[in-house]
């Protein structure tokens, strides 16, 4: 089991939940966040508004998936997530902290 981050523009948030509504996850957390990248505190235009602040909006998903998934899962989230412009966002996979082993 892996456990996968990613963080995206909160603009595409619920087209990534859309394109991964029909993969076999086992739960899935979604919250707002801010943050910063490598585009620091500056970004002309965010979506269709303009920031000049020290942290950007992002939406965190967090995901829960089989091993044998997770290729197909990150795959779908950056199709539908990348646009080609800095501040895409980040995916990280992680493994999936066994609870089992420290009860």
């Amino acid at each position: 089991m892996k456990e996968v981050f990613a963080i995206v523009r909160p603009f595409l948030a619920e087209r990534v939940l859309e394109a991964l509504r029909l993969a076999p996850l086992e739960a899935c957390t979604v919250r707002e966040v801010k943050g910063f990248g490598r585009q620091k505190s500056y970004l002309d235009r965010y979506g269709d508004s303009e920031y000049s602040q020290a942290f950007l909006p992002k939406v965190e998903i967090q995901l829960w998936v089989d091993d044998a998934r997770v290729d197909e899962v990150v795959e779908r989230i950056a199709a539908v997530a990348r646009t080609g412009r800095m501040g895409d966002g980040k995916i990280f996979v992680l493994p999936a902290f066994d609870r089992s082993v420290v009860e």
